[in-house]
């Protein structure tokens, strides 16, 4: 199955609220980021175990380990969790970045280093939440 489906058939396993979030988040941001990568993890490691909620992953970021070795992620995450969505915006330099820049004026949403997390998409700002989705994606370039 292509990565396009994965996501699709992932958005389509929500709850009806959260997958009509999930479903405007990702044209969203592929408004934002159009030629990007698109990844789907399904949450599994190598042994099949599950050890995240599945992604959406969105462009490329490309970091060294403290070993020398080289990973590539997505550089804009989307996952589903128990309580409503995070967004995850990977490759500030700076981890206290996101969370000074955007928690006091993004609306109800607990923001940390590399993540946005909210129950609803009504309780954002989504002007302020396409603004950290553009620094994240300038930024980390």
């Amino acid at each position: 199955m292509n990565v396009q489906k994965q996501i699709e058939n992932y958005i389509a396993g929500q709850p009806e609220s959260k997958r009509n979030d999930m479903q405007e988040l990702h044209a969203l941001i592929l408004k934002l980021y159009p030629a990007c990568r698109l990844w789907f993890l399904d949450g599994t490691n190598e042994e099949n175990k599950t050890v995240s909620n599945p992604n959406i992953g969105y462009g490329l970021y490309t970091f060294k380990y403290a070993d020398g070795s080289i990973k590539e992620f997505y550089r804009i995450g989307m996952s589903a969790n128990s309580t409503g969505i995070s967004v995850y915006i990977m490759g500030f330099k700076d981890k206290f970045y996101l969370s000074q820049t955007y928690k006091d004026k993004i609306g109800k949403a607990n923001v940390t280093g590399y993540c946005i997390k909210f129950k609803k998409l009504k309780d954002i700002n989504i002007d302020i939440f396409e603004e950290a989705v553009r620094d994240g994606i300038i930024r980390s370039s």
